[in-house]
């Protein structure tokens, strides 16, 4: 028999609605999945609260990592310096070696900071007067005045900050956090980001489609994660087969906002109500997943891992 259900969630302060779709009885078993209930959290506005989505820790704030002639906001004097991390490609440091970093919750264009208060510790804002454009292009860079009056650096519009856990140069613990940190590259951009991973002018949609070169387009999450289907899970009835262990390496993906999807088909996208009672997002009555072995956006190692776990289609198709 047709199962019709109606799910309603909260996200943004709205109820959002589901739709109705027949994926059959569900079925569960026993386990303890690691991810709470309810649809995508958006990262915490100054990016610097809790466990991030890429394994970083929360940042207590304390201390900037800078060393012997650091001026304001722990940023040394000095010319920049463009450095070709062996990961990250080439990237923006300071005088002293710290790598540089921009928020996708800025704007380039104008240039406007939304990184103040608690966040400005953790990230601190380097400050225009302390820097050269030495490596960087002279008319790539600038200054936007922040709320307590001083004159911040920018990028190619790009407020930038170093990282309070950076704690010697030619570190880069700040990449990727929350989703929304990235180091800078001389152009202004997201360095380590794939090509076509990025999207100027704000944050990625909550669930949204990316061209791989190797799979062609598969589904993303909100913070540029590939999303993943386990072939031993079944849509009929809808049923989930990773639990325990396998949890520790492959997360449930969480329910999202149906206003903030591109390129998907919002009918196909329901909740799962897993073993322990979260809720898991679904396309085509599969389960979806993302993969903690991916560290940057765009990464796609969980492809073909086991021979059965692989990335999704918008059509919630294996990705081959």
């Amino acid at each position: 028999m047709r199962n019709l259900r109606k799910f309603t969630v909260a996200a943004a302060g709205t109820a959002l609605v589901l739709g109705a779709t027949a994926c059959g009885p569900q079925s569960t078993t026993n386990g303890s999945p690691q991810q709470p209930a309810a649809q995508t959290a958006a990262p915490a506005a100054d990016g610097s609260g809790g466990t991030d989505a890429y394994g970083n820790g929360k940042s207590n704030g304390n201390g900037n990592g800078a060393g012997k002639g650091s001026v304001a906001a722990g940023t040394a004097a000095g010319p920049l310096a463009v450095r070709d991390d062996a990961v990250l490609g080439p990237l923006v440091a300071d005088a002293e070696g710290f790598t540089l970093y921009r928020f996708d919750k800025d704007t380039a264009d104008p240039s406007s900071s939304a990184c103040v208060g608690d966040c400005a510790k953790t990230w601190p804002p380097v400050p225009a007067s302390a820097t050269e454009p030495g490596g960087v292009d002279a008319a790539r860079t600038g200054s936007v005045k922040r709320a307590d009056g001083t004159e911040q650096l920018t990028i190619a519009g790009w407020p930038v900050y170093r990282f309070a856990k950076d704690s010697a140069p030619g570190q880069t613990n700040g990449q990727g956090v929350g989703g929304t940190w990235f180091a800078v590259t001389p152009d202004g951009g997201k360095a380590g980001v794939k090509e076509g991973a990025q999207e100027e002018g704000g944050p990625l949609p909550a669930l949204s489609l990316t061209d791989d070169a190797k799979l062609g387009t598969i589904i993303r999450d909100g913070k540029g994660r590939t999303l993943y289907r386990f072939t031993k899970d079944t849509a009929w009835p809808m049923k989930s087969r990773c639990e325990g262990a396998c949890l520790e390496k492959w997360r449930p993906a969480k329910l999202v906002d149906l206003n903030d999807v591109k390129g998907i088909d919002p009918k196909k996208l329901i909740p799962y109500t897993r073993s322990d009672g979260t809720k898991q997002l679904t396309i085509d009555c599969w389960p979806l997943y993302w993969f903690t072995g991916d560290k940057m956006p765009g990464d796609t190692n969980g492809q073909g891992v086991g021979g059965t776990w692989f990335a999704v289609t918008a059509n919630g198709k294996l990705a081959k």
